[in-house]
């Protein structure tokens, strides 16, 4: 089970064939029933998607427009301080819009061109081989809903802020597409869980929330990291441990609160050699190794 996915609200569909988004009760938008027909209404549109076809059209209100524009600007300003240099030129590559939520087929529409990259619908919760698997191809699965306007600088699960503010931006530089496919490439080519599991978890403290070296300082390239307008202001007092495949492979994490275990790469292109490298190659068998070779360590240690 991909982790992250967990803390997705459940999508379901009711006799009559109506979809209905099953909020949390301390959700921050499940007692608005406007949001609420809201996100059934978006998750509707991904459940309705035919491969191949654009991506629909989410009717986005003046509110949630409003909500992107503000994230925007914040996340903007502490994106200059905290970003690492490749994922501000991607930014600044791809140009998003910063006073509206842009639709998801606009989206792929400004990536394909540059690093051939596309997004689809997601509703919710999308299988874990399914989710990486596609990113070998260039494509990327993202929820199209945003956060509640009461809050927002918080969301409970990955929105669209998330989504595009955090992964689009990266997706427009080379460098970190090539990271991404190769990533989408070893989840097909290995065959058991437990190999596919390791490899989402390696993601997960590299794409999601990865730090690296640049001037001497401790910068921000994961998405989950550059998204969050609170965790962006404390990552560097975070427990930061140097790339470590074993351990990244096997650490569990809580996607409900702030990480208090990050990996540190001493450059891009050390992110490139270790992870880069490892999916590139890796298989059931040698990831089986990491794991054997890392379980030593610890008890030797």
């Amino acid at each position: 089970m991909f982790e992250e996915a967990q803390y997705f609200a459940p999508v379901a569909t009711r006799g009559d064939g109506s979809i209905v988004v099953e909020l949390a009760a301390n959700h921050p938008g499940v007692a608005d029933r406007v949001y609420r027909e809201r996100r059934n209404a978006i998750a509707a549109l991904a459940l309705n998607h035919t491969a191949g076809e654009p991506v629909p059209e989410a009717a986005y209100t003046e509110q949630e427009h409003q909500v992107w524009a503000l994230v925007t600007r914040e996340l903007t300003a502490k994106h200059r301080r905290y970003a690492a240099s490749e994922y501000l030129a991607g930014t600044e590559r791809l140009g998003l819009p910063a006073d509206r939520v842009p639709q998801l087929q606009e989206v792929g529409d400004l990536l394909e061109p540059l690093t051939r990259f596309r997004y689809l619908p997601a509703a919710g919760l999308v299988p874990l081989r399914e989710f990486y698997g596609v990113l070998a191809d260039g494509l990327f699965h993202s929820t199209q809903y945003i956060r509640h306007h009461s809050v927002p600088f918080y969301t409970p699960e990955p929105d669209v802020i998330h989504e595009v503010i955090g992964h689009a931006n990266a997706l427009a530089s080379d460098r970190f597409a090539r990271l991404y496919r190769l990533a989408g490439a070893a989840a097909r080519r290995v065959e058991t869980s437990e190999a596919l599991e390791f490899i989402s978890k390696v993601f997960w403290f590299t794409m999601e929330f990865g730090v690296l070296v640049e001037d001497g300082e401790d910068r921000a390239y994961g998405a989950g990291i550059l998204s969050s307008y609170g965790e962006i202001e404390e990552f560097r007092g975070m427990r930061i441990l140097p790339l470590d495949l074993a351990v990244m492979g096997t650490t569990k994490y809580d996607i409900t609160r702030y990480q208090d275990v990050l990996f540190r790469a001493e450059s891009f292109a050390h992110l490139e050699d270790v992870v880069g490298g490892f999916w590139a190659t890796c298989d059931d068998e040698s990831i089986s190794r990491i794991v054997t070779g890392g379980a030593r360590t610890k008890t030797a240690v």
